[in-house]
């Protein structure tokens, strides 16, 4: 393994000091701090040389990253392996699109499956779509269809997994940004956080009777995390600035495209957190630890903070160019940099697995 030498080369480089400010829920400017490191605190690289990676699990000591062109990175004992997946569709090539969300099933161990969203196109347009994958001799194959004909658009297309504390298998849907007016209709799935049980069935307890939806008013939500306390909370992004950092509620409706920010509406739910008029975060994926948020930031080239408690703000790390997911196990803070997309300037052997304990920052 190696690591990110010297605040001159790679480097975190972070000084003290203040960014740009936000606004939290209650319209009030947020001061987005960037930590000073102790010597020896830079992150560590776990594996490069990934092809825009997207979605990080873990199992075991095991990694599985998917990369967005179609396949899935295993990196074990500081070893990678590239691993081919078979889909039932042709993934799309659009922006943004292609195998995106990823998480391996609670019996991964003794089934080798896993659940995963992905975009593909047909004659009758562009869709995304939850299914199993099954492992078996390197490969990954396409074994059961959950979901089908999801929304997508021309640049996002939602694509979070996570399996909740609940057991249920949640997924953030977009695209409401191409056309929003799908966030507010109950009967689209665009726009929206999704609920299953793990078979793909309805929850009994879903709040919009024999419907996937969760929550709605999205327009492209992104990362999904849970408190100790169950509660969840949901990273989405605004259109071109105010994006957002949600307490998600079942059945709640979340404003797009109606507000956006920290405006208000009766029936509709504002922010914790929001980037405000003036910034951009592009908040992908999320993790949660001690009362606080973790948050891959696109536009940020940054993991940001939030602490839910004192409404602060502050850049954990940045200088590594476009952060695409985050995964926290104990006090250790592993993350993707996602700077091979297209959009980003890739660093020397980009993208990259990174590690760095939290204790340390």
């Amino acid at each position: 393994m190696k690591k990110v030498l010297g605040l001159g080369l790679l480097v975190l480089g972070l000084l003290a000091g203040c960014s740009s400010a936000g606004e939290n829920d209650n319209g009030k400017k947020i001061e987005h701090q960037e930590a000073s490191l102790p010597a020896g605190a830079e992150p560590e690289i776990l594996a490069d040389e990934l092809d825009i990676p997207w979605s990080i699990a873990k199992t075991g000591e095991t990694f599985y990253m998917t990369e967005r062109q179609g396949s899935i990175v295993k990196v074990e004992d500081g070893k990678k392996e590239r691993q081919k997946v078979e889909l039932a569709k042709k993934l799309s090539t659009a922006s943004e699109a292609g195998l995106l969300g990823f998480v391996p099933a609670p019996d991964f161990p003794q089934s080798n499956e896993a659940y995963a969203y992905y975009t593909y196109e047909n004659t009758t347009g562009q869709f995304n779509r939850i299914v199993i994958l099954k492992h078996q001799d390197g490969t990954w194959k396409e074994e059961k269809l959950l979901l089908d004909k999801i929304p997508s658009g021309q640049y996002h297309h939602g694509g979070r997994l996570e399996i909740g504390p609940d057991g249920k298998l949640y997924a953030t849907a977009g695209d409401a940004a191409t056309d929003p007016e799908i966030a507010q209709n109950v009967n689209s799935l665009g726009g929206k956080i999704l609920r299953m049980n793990l078979d793909g069935s309805v929850p009994a307890d879903n709040p919009f009777s024999g419907s996937y939806v969760y929550s709605y008013g999205h327009r492209n939500p992104q990362g999904l995390a849970w408190a100790e306390d169950g509660t969840l909370y949901e990273s989405e992004h605004g259109p071109s600035a105010n994006d957002e950092i949600n307490r998600i509620l079942p059945g709640k409706n979340y404003g797009w495209p109606v507000i956006k920010g920290t405006e208000k509406k009766e029936g509709m739910e504002s922010p914790l957190f929001t980037s405000g008029d003036d910034e951009t975060w592009a908040p992908s994926g999320m993790a949660y630890y001690k009362g606080k948020l973790y948050t891959a930031a696109l536009r940020g080239s940054a993991v940001l903070e939030f602490d839910l408690e004192t409404k602060n703000v502050r850049k954990i790390v940045s200088n590594l160019g476009r952060i695409r997911d985050v995964f926290i196990e104990g006090d250790v803070l592993y993350f993707i940099s996602n700077n091979t997309d297209g959009r980003g300037n890739p660093l020397e052997k980009d993208d990259k697995l990174y590690k760095i304990q939290l204790s340390e920052i």
